[in-house]
């Protein structure tokens, strides 16, 4: 018996002692509810043994007995009391059903079960409450994060004020792709390389991603080991992870510093060393300028302005974050936002409707994302009392503006190193609304010639093209920009 409790646990005792009893055995706390079951034949329904059982539970609590057992027809109950401390109501009972007569010697395997079923249980027990525990702090850490995302500083500290260790500012972010099933050893050598000064959270998004928020001075003892940055120490600790790493910034800007991160992840994945940091360079949001910032107010005054018909639909707030949340992530955003496919589709149609685009097309979706960019900026351009009297400007008269063409183009001239080619690719993926088969068919290339040449031009440009989130809008807008004063 204590064999297989070491082995195969409570699950494995009840199918022994349901086999032996030619019935049905279980595990039930004091007020007859079963919480673990087995059945040794196929002769009775397994629900009417457990009505049974718990039934026979009930009257032993009324008779104040210590064991019990009852009779009925062609059944025989026996119940024991697993805690074996003498106390009036035990709080786990052993339940077996069993054909009349009963097997020989049943009731004395059922008092050399009781010991090691009680330690087997107590010992899944700890383990379940251990699980429940990890479980509600990557929920709170995930949701830390989701603060952290969304702009709610105030909040997310209180969160994180009930975790450790506590939020730093600056920060760096870093992004660590993992081999499969190693994320949990993998956070483990991360909290122990930086001494639990970082903040580590399980992606919510990709399973195989570990986000670090690490504090932005990084020397010495603040999260490095031996005067290595802990990103590299993480990237020498674990041979196949790959690790991006961001610029310092504030952590009302997280949400940007994780972007470069998952950017900066796609250029390590073709390292040798399997590491790379963000490219430094200017992001469309900071530089369209007073004019853009009317322009993003106008373009979304219709979602920011929605009142709900129902208390229960969501509110303005809840479908700016849906549509950056999906912008960001696309069908991945039903797990960043913890909604049904079909609560992300209805939510997606109505945000459509408000804002009369339509989502499918790229050229909407890259509006709307430079519009939530600048939008989200801590100290964006606010314009004057005239400049909120003009009539906003479209979108393309912001894209003529001095700065956004300099964006632009120093935006693409990383692609004259890859060839001629690397353009015409580019410009047909994003007229093919970024999708690689119609891509390949325009080409004339196949689909993995198509995938492989985008995987080159991610070194390239320094940033992620495929995976979500992607640089496609800031590549749609610069090519606009250009086009523009073509």
């Amino acid at each position: 018996m204590y064999r297989l409790a070491r082995t195969g646990g409570s699950p494995e005792l009840l199918r022994r002692l349901a086999r032996r009893a030619d019935g049905w055995a279980g595990l039930l706390d004091g007020d007859g509810t079963v919480l673990q079951a087995a059945s040794g034949t196929s002769r009775w329904p397994g629900q009417d043994a457990a009505a049974l059982a718990t039934r026979a539970a009930r009257e032993l609590t009324t008779r104040g007995a210590r064991a019990y057992s009852v009779e009925t027809g062609e059944r025989t109950v026996l119940l024991l009391p697993l805690d074996g401390t003498g106390a009036e109501r035990p709080p786990f009972l052993l339940a077996v059903v069993a054909p009349r007569p009963v097997p020989g010697g049943l009731a004395t395997l059922l008092a050399d079960a009781a010991m090691p079923l009680s330690v087997a249980w107590s010992s899944e027990s700890v383990e379940r409450k251990r699980r429940r525990v990890d479980l509600a702090e990557f929920r709170g850490r995930e949701a830390v994060l989701h603060l952290l995302m969304t702009g709610q500083l105030s909040i997310a500290h209180q969160v994180a004020g009930a975790l450790r260790p506590r939020l730093p500012d600056p920060v760096r972010v870093c992004v660590v792709e993992c081999s499969g099933g190693q994320r949990d050893e993998v956070a483990r050598i991360c909290a122990e390389a930086s001494g639990g000064r970082t903040w580590i959270v399980r992606c919510p998004v990709y399973a195989r991603h570990l986000i670090l928020i690490t504090p932005a001075a990084e020397a010495g003892p603040d999260g490095a080991r031996d005067g290595t940055p802990l990103d590299r120490t993480v990237a020498d600790l674990v041979a196949d992870c790959v690790v991006g790493v961001s610029e310092d910034v504030p952590l009302s800007d997280t949400a940007a510093a994780y972007r470069q991160a998952f950017h900066a992840l796609a250029v390590a994945r073709g390292l040798p060393d399997r590491h790379a940091r963000f490219g430094s360079a200017p992001e469309p949001a900071l530089v369209v300028g007073a004019a853009g910032a009317r322009w993003a107010d106008a373009l979304l005054a219709p979602l920011l302005t929605h009142l709900p018909r129902r208390s229960q639909d969501p509110g303005s707030h809840e479908l700016a974050a849906t549509l950056a949340s999906w912008l960001a992530f696309s069908s991945h955003a039903t797990q960043h936002l913890k909604i049904h496919r079909n609560t992300l589709a209805a939510r997606l149609r109505l945000i459509g409707d408000l804002l009369g685009t339509d989502l499918n097309r790229l050229a909407d979706q890259a509006a709307l994302d430079l519009a939530l960019c600048v939008r989200a900026l801590p100290a964006r351009h606010r314009p004057d009392g005239r400049q909120e009297r003009a009539a906003a400007p479209d979108l393309d008269a912001v894209l003529r503006a001095p700065g956004v063409q300099s964006w632009a183009a120093q935006r693409l001239r990383q692609l004259a190193p890859a060839g001629r080619t690397a353009e015409e690719t580019v410009r047909t993926w994003l007229r093919c609304e970024a999708q690689l088969g119609p891509t390949a068919a325009e080409l004339g290339i196949s689909v993995p010639g198509a995938r492989k040449r985008i995987v080159r031009l991610e070194g390239v440009l320094h940033r992620s093209l495929l995976r979500a989130p992607s640089a496609r809008y800031d590549l749609w807008l610069a090519f606009r920009a250009a086009d523009l004063v073509a």
